[in-house]
């Protein structure tokens, strides 16, 4: 019995070490999110919750736009499910991975901090997944993406508006610094966000598309620059070995 507590105490520990630099990352990027988040009218500790209760840095950011345009609640249902979607499929494989050690209960949890970040992470590990380590590998990030909203929604509320919108800019930054070096490399990626930045400019500026509310915006510009690429630039499948 010993003996197993102390494995698992291993692999909890195991996953607390992995996780160390998301955790200082999301602790980062989070507050500058929730500096951003009181210049739109947001209280410190409503910013805190919706970090705690979504774990999702681009699905917060389109959120607060919604709520900051006094957009309807279909706005946000749409935008959270267009921009979230992709951590239903890490989610699915990564529940290939956990085996029957992983209870219902526990895969929920699991879904609930499955980042881009953590799924990596989970992932990459050669050996078996255990629950001691998924705890371990969720609970900073956690931590740090909730603490760093905090601390900077406080900042932003006691500072001056001008040093909190600067402060504001960290997210953004975080998104110039994730895209612009994968447009670099690859033309897909190029041609979508010189599409998506196109038709966002669009409903922006064009008369009839600026009256659309700034989240259904964003949704229908995900849509349609993801369909034009996907038509555009198709993934090879790949052929299917045939056994000799």
């Amino acid at each position: 019995m010993g003996k197993v507590t102390i494995v698992k105490h291993k692999d909890y520990l195991a996953g607390l070490k992995a996780s160390l630099p998301v955790f200082i990352g999301y602790f980062s990027v989070s507050f500058g999110f929730g500096a951003l988040a009181v210049t739109k009218g947001l209280k410190a500790l409503e910013a805190a919750l919706i970090s705690l209760t979504n774990v999702t840095s681009a699905g917060q950011f389109a959120g607060l736009a919604v709520i900051a345009a006094g957009g309807p609640m279909i706005d946000m249902i749409l935008t959270q499910l267009v921009i979230n979607s992709r951590y239903a499929l890490m989610s699915l494989a990564l529940g290939q991975k956990m085996g029957k050690r992983f209870g219902l209960g526990l895969r929920l949890l699991t879904a609930f901090y499955n980042t881009d970040e953590i799924f990596a992470l989970a992932m990459a590990k050669e050996a078996p997944l255990t629950v001691p380590y998924m705890l371990g590998l969720g609970a900073l990030p956690i931590v740090g993406w909730t603490g760093g909203t905090l601390l900077g929604a406080l900042a932003g509320s006691l500072l001056p508006d001008s040093i909190a919108t600067a402060l504001g800019v960290a997210l953004y930054g975080m998104f110039v610094a994730i895209v612009v070096p994968q447009a670099k490399r690859s033309r897909p990626i190029l041609a979508a966000v010189a599409l998506a930045m196109g038709l966002a400019c669009l409903f922006r500026w064009v008369p009839f598309l600026s009256d659309v509310s700034e989240g259904l915006a964003i949704v229908i510009v995900t849509v349609l620059a993801a369909t034009v690429c996907a038509l555009l630039f198709p993934l090879p499948e790949e052929e299917d070995e045939v056994a000799v």
